[in-house]
């Protein structure tokens, strides 16, 4: 029988107390048992009470009917919309044999806000999770209760956890042993050692472990060893593996740009790539496309960030940097492969509806920048694709779907009921259906500062709209302009777009659930 304690979430801030809950957790060794109970106040703008728990009812949780199918969802970090070219598996075995979403955005592109929208279906402007570390940003901003895996396990499925998860993780005080409310089975990297691609430490149930493996074959193996476990047979399951590849992470490597030019600046990241696929794109050029080492930048807005003039060296530094980002999504998709051949053998896979996206792009030299957290569309944008029952083959859906459409999708699938107003929406209809010109807000904080905006702005199939903080403002008609060069919010001829785009700003920046489903003509 376990002890009943009360318990705080580690690292979470004092936050507004709109409701409290009380509800069972899951701490510890084993398969994250039920070990405790605590009380979590919810975060302003949420709209939800957060609970530190498991959150299954007490008692058996209900068993989903037949056409609850399993999901798997697949992530990678920072990966750019073209980077989906050099995954021949992903392209083979899911877009082939599903749905390519052509329009997939991340509303704020960096990693904490986009995963805490993979969990809760909401923006970060109600999620709170703004950034990726102070106040308002990793880990111990996120009130992780009431989210995806909690709303499934009451629905009677079992959920599992493989690879990052928050930024701060680990680090946070108490966070190394601590398993977050709702999963069933956890193995996720802890603080830094994320980004050491050959010695992650892990949290796996509980149980703190230093691994030296390949942290990508790492992850494919827990997925795989969990797929072929015979309880998968017996509850329906959601499994999300979060791949760390291709953001840039050590050990170095000889060909690095910070080895072989250590005083050039700006220094470039690279990741570290599989032994058995280095040097396998050394003869990859960057994308041949207009935005990219942009000419005439003067239309920019000055906040919009620092753009770089890159030099014959510069530019083969990102070249390398690019060759090495792709060469270390080579063992991603393998291990996609390998999943999707488990679920095969076990009889599991034509049940079972599987995903794979990023949590934001990444530029490497469009509009002469090496970046994210940035309106620009290959960093706004993120490859998204899904198979499975239900779904058609072989199609493109040109309607603009978000980080945040997934879980509320993933809950209508599963029969999983929402505890929290749902920004995103099921997008199973747009699938068969002609394109929904969407409204999506968006929004940026400053990376180690999340109290403070950088801009807002909405995207519409049309139009990215946004205005900084400083009241500078840009604008770009995707039909006409569709890399971005020619930014037309200071000419008079479309005086009346940017008013509109200002007045769906104002609207959308501030959605919360329905409110957030508009589009341009509402």
């Amino acid at each position: 029988m376990s002890r009943t304690t009360t318990l705080r979430r580690p690292g979470v801030l004092t936050l507004l107390a709109l409701s409290s809950l009380a509800v069972t957790g899951c701490l510890g060794g084993g398969a994250a048992q039920s070990t405790g109970t605590s009380t979590v106040t919810g975060h302003p703008g949420t709209g939800v009470a957060a609970a530190r728990a498991d959150s299954v009812v007490q008692g058996a949780a209900p068993t989903p009917g037949p056409d609850h199918p399993n999901v798997l969802m697949v992530t990678v970090d920072d990966a750019a919309p073209g980077n989906l070219r050099y995954m021949p598996n992903v392209r083979r075995l899911i877009a082939a044999r599903g749905v390519t979403l052509t329009n997939g955005v991340a509303p704020t592109p960096i990693c904490v806000p986009a995963r805490a929208s993979l969990l809760t279906g909401q923006y970060a402007h109600n999620h709170g999770a703004h950034t990726i570390s102070g106040p308002s940003g990793g880990f111990q901003s996120f009130v992780d209760a009431e989210t995806l895996p909690v709303w499934l396990r009451r629905a009677g499925y079992d959920t599992l956890f493989v690879g990052k998860y928050l930024n701060g993780y680990g680090d946070a005080l108490g966070s190394r042993t601590y398993v977050p409310p709702g999963w069933s089975e956890w193995r996720a990297t802890l603080g830094r050692s994320t980004y050491d691609y050959l010695q992650p430490v892990m949290n796996v149930n509980g149980q703190v472990q230093k691994v030296r493996e390949y942290s990508s074959d790492l992850f494919s193996d827990y997925a795989v060893d969990l797929l072929s476990r015979k309880e998968r047979s017996q509850r329906p399951w959601f499994m999300t593996v979060n791949y760390v590849a291709p953001h840039g992470g050590g050990p170095m490597e000889p060909d690095d740009p910070s080895i072989t030019h250590p005083e050039a600046r700006p220094e470039v990241p690279t990741p570290t790539v599989a032994l058995r696929h280095r040097d396998e794109f050394d003869r990859l050029g960057l994308p041949h496309t207009p935005d990219m080492f942009e000419r005439d930048t003067t239309d920019k807005a000055r906040a919009s960030g620092t753009s770089h003039h890159w030099s014959s060296l510069g530019r083969r530094m990102l070249r390398e940097a690019n060759q090495q980002r792709i060469e270390s999504l080579q063992a991603v998709d393998e291990g996609v492969a390998r999943a999707i051949r488990a679920l095969r053998r076990t009889g599991q896979l034509r049940r079972t509806v599987i995903t794979f996206s990023s949590d934001n792009g990444y530029l490497v030299g469009q509009h002469n920048r090496q970046a994210k957290l940035i309106h620009y569309e290959d960093s706004l944008k993120v490859p998204m694709v899904l198979r499975g029952p239900g779904i058609p083959q072989g199609t493109r859906v040109a309607t603009q779907v978000t980080n945040a459409d997934l879980p509320t999708t993933i809950a209508a699938l599963t029969g999983a009921t929402p505890t929290r107003p749902q920004d995103g929406i099921d997008i199973r209809p747009l699938l068969r259906s002609g394109v929904r010109d969407r409204v999506i807000p968006i929004h940026a904080w400053q990376v180690h500062d999340g109290s403070r905006s950088v801009y807002e702005g909405v995207r519409t199939r049309r139009w990215t709209f946004v205005r900084f903080t400083d009241g500078e403002e840009e604008l770009y008609d995707h039909k006409k302009d569709p890399y971005q060069l020619s930014n037309l919010a200071n000419r008079k001829s479309y005086h009346r777009i940017v008013k509109q785009m200002r007045s769906l700003t104002l609207r959308y920046n501030s959605c919360a659930g329905v409110t957030c489903h508009g589009s341009v003509s509402s």
